[in-house]
């Protein structure tokens, strides 16, 4: 693990504890302006995701890699740059995932027969193992996640936050 990536974890898992001290009465609650704004609650929402993550589906693979790890799954053979628009990732940091997730073995990118400055991505036998053990304890984590809502408010929440998410990456 880098000292960087465990740094970031830290500083997540230090937030959720803040968060639940204060939630507790330990600490001053958040203004209500802060609660009022979308952008700091998604804040919140992403930081108890990251800490969740890491205790429950994989402490070193990141949601990135387990995103880009899904997506070659779905489409074996497609180019870095369709992935990185498929999993909502800039070219630079999909550069950047892509080598992480190929140093450890879980993928191999071929240069494209037509363009060999293409690189197409495949998962290797370890990236199918891993993957399928992460995408097994994420699925439960989702479970965990919307488990106060019952699957019809599960299935409208989603849709919420999906029609969020496009309308704000439209921004």
């Amino acid at each position: 693990m880098f000292s960087g990536q465990r740094t970031s974890r830290l500083k997540s898992k230090l937030v959720v504890m803040d968060h639940q001290a204060s939630r507790a009465g330990d600490a001053p609650a958040a203004p209500p302006e802060l609660l009022a704004a979308p952008g700091y609650v998604v804040r919140r929402l992403y930081q108890a995701y990251l800490a969740a993550w890491v205790r429950k589906v994989d402490s070193t693979l990141t949601g990135p890699q387990f995103a880009l790890l899904t997506a070659i799954n779905a489409t074996p053979g497609t180019d870095q740059r369709s992935l990185a628009s498929m999993v909502a990732l800039d070219s630079s940091t999909m550069t950047d995932v892509a080598r992480r997730v190929e140093d450890q073995g879980l993928i191999v990118r071929k240069p494209a027969a037509t363009d060999g400055r293409r690189k197409l991505l495949y998962l290797t036998d370890r990236g199918r193992e891993v993957l399928a053990a992460a995408n097994r304890r994420a699925r439960q984590l989702d479970e965990v996640l919307l488990e106060p809502f019952p699957a019809q408010r599960r299935e409208e929440l989603m849709r919420l936050l999906t029609d969020l998410a496009d309308h704000w990456e439209s921004l």
